[in-house]
């Protein structure tokens, strides 16, 4: 890393971007990086040793002159909607991830910025039954237009596709990131996994493939100033299957048809009994199973932690969490 990279991460306030910037903040500290500034639509609850904050939101216009400012060299894009808050709609939805992205695009080339990182997802590329056992980077972005976040991930990759066309003096690196695991993640998947019982289709494997947060965060770090650009998936080696993962937990699998799952969620979502909708159906039976391969042998990253390795470190965390909760609920010190 350089003395003169000057870097802004958007979304900085949430779980991925809170830890990157404390590990770019550090950086700063001890001199291996010029700059790090966060921003976001809220302040970070600590802001880390080294690292500045501006309150902005992606949607809105501005971010150049922020960008002029600080003499920003690379922008890491973190912004985007993973979870849905209660309320959310799909506009919204998309003003952030969509919209939100092309100002951030918009501002790089205003300010003359040399480089964006921006975190798409293995979802970018769908959930389909013809999809190969193993996506790599080649395979086409064909994300659902049902489930609005991987079909905004591919909206997203289209638009970065044309901006390397009319924009190359910006150099990008987009990492198709897999299921992000670690030590208070909190997503969809995790909140299937914490149910009495591992529901899934019966008829579909559907493995899983894990990237530790730690892991995640070194390679994004890496992308600042690497001399490497380009698309590459960012998982774990390996994957786990359901079975897999009920083991770990020690917990039994539930296998339902399809058709019967779809229609229990159509009528269960409207009455608020579940936050999932007869689209997550797909979003079970037809996994992108992420190939890293281009990751370690191009971008130069090898993860530290496998998929079942950043599982297990997972789920070692959450119980030792719960089995702490309980024990000041019993009022044991």
């Amino acid at each position: 890393m350089h003395t003169n990279s000057r870097v802004l991460i958007t979304g900085s306030s949430g779980y991925v971007g809170s830890l990157l910037l404390a590990e770019l903040g550090a950086r700063v500290v001890d001199g291996r990086l010029g700059t790090v500034v966060g921003a976001d639509v809220r302040a970070p609850h600590v802001l880390p040793d080294g690292a500045s904050f501006v309150r902005h939101d992606v949607r809105d216009a501005g971010l150049a002159d922020v960008l002029r400012a600080h003499g920003i060299t690379c922008v890491v894009h973190l912004a985007s909607i993973v979870t849905p808050g209660k309320g959310s709609s799909r506009a919204f939805e998309y003003s952030v991830d969509v919209d939100g992205t092309a100002r951030v695009l918009e501002a790089c080339v205003a300010a003359g910025v040399r480089r964006v990182v921006v975190t798409s997802s293995g979802a970018a590329y769908g959930y389909h039954a013809d999809n190969p056992a193993w996506l790599t980077e080649e395979h086409a972005v064909r994300g659902n237009e049902a489930f609005a976040y991987s079909w905004h991930k591919r909206l997203v990759e289209e638009m970065l596709a044309r901006a390397r066309d009319e924009h190359p003096a910006l150099e990008q690196v987009i990492f198709r990131v897999g299921t992000i695991l670690g030590a208070s993640v909190n997503n969809q998947i995790t909140a299937l996994f914490e149910k009495p019982r591992l529901l899934a289709i019966r008829g579909a494997r559907s493995p899983f493939v894990f990237i530790h947060d730690a892991d995640l965060v070194a390679c994004l770090a890496q992308a600042v100033d690497s001399p490497v650009t380009g698309i590459f998936n960012v998982s774990g080696d390996g994957a786990m299957s359901i079975e897999d993962i009920a083991a770990a937990l020690g917990k039994r699998v539930v296998r339902l048809p399809a058709w019967l799952l779809r229609a229990a969620l159509a009528v269960l979502q409207p009455l608020g009994l579940t936050r999932y909708g007869p689209a997550q159906v797909d979003f079970l039976r037809y996994r992108p199973v992420l190939d890293n391969a281009r990751l370690k042998a191009v971008f130069g990253f090898v993860p530290r932690l496998s998929s079942r390795e950043a599982f297990e470190a997972w789920w070692a965390r959450r119980k030792t969490r719960d089995e702490g909760r309980e024990t000041r609920d019993r009022g044991v010190r």
